[in-house]
């Protein structure tokens, strides 16, 4: 029953990301900024050919081999965790996030990103993104959960 769960979670996100990121494309112009709530929130079309900060930019055949041992690598722990909800919520959440990501450098060679946030110096992001960084999240208070039931 979980497996059908994270089946859920990981089409449902990818599908979300890859949708918000066709809307984007087609109705905001590249490199344009449109502001949703001035001063703290834009949506924008910008390409992304790096990680978070433009990191490795152009490393595109880096982040196929990357991201293929790493969704290898979750996917295992997603079924080695069968059974504690948390972790394979949070491993379905990162497997989606890098998924949606990687949809885009196979498609485009770089990732499509759009929030904004401007209030604070912070790397413009997608959903896909967005749900890595929730499951990386939900992942540490799994472990921390765990530890405290163990110690």
């Amino acid at each position: 029953m979980l497996f059908a769960i994270d089946f859920l979670i990981i089409l449902a996100v990818v599908l979300l990301d890859q949708f918000v990121k066709f809307w984007i494309v087609a109705n905001i112009d590249i490199n344009t900024v449109h502001q949703v709530i001035p001063g703290l929130f834009s949506l924008t079309n910008i390409r992304n050919d790096g990680a978070a900060w433009s990191i490795l930019e152009g490393k595109t055949t880096f982040f196929y081999l990357i991201t293929l041992v790493a969704l290898a690598v979750l996917i295992y722990f997603l079924y080695r965790t069968r059974g504690h909800w948390l972790y394979q919520i949070s491993l379905s959440l990162i497997i989606a996030g890098a998924f949606g990501n990687f949809i885009d450098r196979l498609r485009m060679k770089y990732v499509v990103d759009m929030f904004q946030l401007d209030f604070i110096n912070f790397p413009i992001f997608n959903v896909a993104d967005f749900a890595l960084t929730i499951g990386v999240i939900v992942l540490f208070i799994a472990i921390l959960k765990e530890d405290q039931l163990e110690g």
